[in-house]
């Protein structure tokens, strides 16, 4: 048992607005998907509104960039999470509803066991590791020690 927990953090700038029906697919399986990490081995936490999803919660002035923030027991279980649900049909079709970012947009880092990160947090650490690069401090699934699916059953395109 580690006194460790993974968290991760990974924002995205839709398209359109939340409310814009080309959005809806995306939309309308946010729930569905919430309920299957949360359900999933090694999950931990989430940061929710009441309405049970982040996506109304802002990190940037730009109110179509939104966060998804979670803890996990370890790499492996977010990377199951990721690559192994119904996320992995969701994130296939990312190009539809999300514009390319020009700067990385996941980060993952070490969190006490019990440690709920905040939004300031995370953007810390998505800023270290854009700054900085990769590091124990804040990694990217390529660095991730322990990352063996993402590099054989993500989808298409560049790496979350």
């Amino acid at each position: 048992m580690t006194d460790l927990h993974i968290a991760e953090l990974n924002i995205a700038r839709l398209k359109h607005d939340i409310n814009d029906p080309r959005i809806a697919d995306f939309v309308n399986n946010l729930n569905r998907v919430n309920a299957v990490a949360e359900r999933s081995d090694g999950f931990v936490w989430r940061l929710k509104n009441e309405d049970g999803n982040s996506v109304s919660m802002s990190v940037t002035e730009d109110p179509r960039v939104i966060p998804n923030l979670s803890v996990w027991e370890d790499v492996a279980s977010l990377e199951k999470f990721v690559f192994q649900t119904i996320h992995k049909r969701i994130y296939a079709r990312r190009a539809e509803w999300f514009d390319v970012m020009d700067k990385m947009h996941f980060v993952m880092w070490p969190v006490a066991v019990g440690h709920k990160p905040g939004l300031e947090e995370a953007m810390d650490r998505l800023e270290k590791l854009n700054r900085d690069g990769p590091s124990d401090e804040a990694f990217d699934w390529q660095h991730a020690k322990s990352a063996e699916l993402w590099r054989t059953e993500r989808c298409t395109g560049s790496a979350a």
